[in-house]
């Protein structure tokens, strides 16, 4: 019988990043209060959101527009609300070694937002559009 190094024995019991558990709403609250997350989707930029206090969040297509909101737990899935947007978008969180992990709950074969960037500065938001 052949023994496994520590190390080997580490290995097998790391979990694939497909396999890693699922972010509880306490883990997801930990992982990004006081943050701003930067995602990628297929590879490209796709959006910012600053995690704030109290479950508020906003978020940015990084067009210098900024939509107010909120989430919450909905059983295992963590939700959104948007001023601008009200019906929830729902989302299943990982957590893996390359960062956050988002697959949207109602399709989850859509390609996933994947955290490329954190930072402790806020979400830069242009102010509102001003008529003439």
């Amino acid at each position: 019988m052949r023994l496994l190094s520590a190390l080997g024995i580490a290995f097998l019991l790391t979990p694939a990043p497909a396999a890693m558990a699922q972010m509880s709403a306490a883990e997801f609250d930990s992982y990004t209060r006081g943050k701003t997350f930067y995602f990628s989707r297929d590879g490209a930029p796709y959006g910012a959101e600053e995690y704030l206090d109290n479950k508020r969040v906003r978020w940015s297509f990084l067009d210098g527009k900024c939509r107010e909101g909120y989430w919450y737990q909905q059983g295992e899935l963590i939700c959104f609300v948007y001023e601008d947007r009200p019906e929830p978008q729902c989302w299943r969180f990982r957590q893996t070694p390359g960062g956050l992990v988002a697959r949207f709950a109602t399709d989850p074969e859509e390609s996933a937002l994947y955290e490329v960037e954190q930072s402790e500065e806020p979400l830069t938001c242009l102010g509102p559009e001003v008529g003439v």
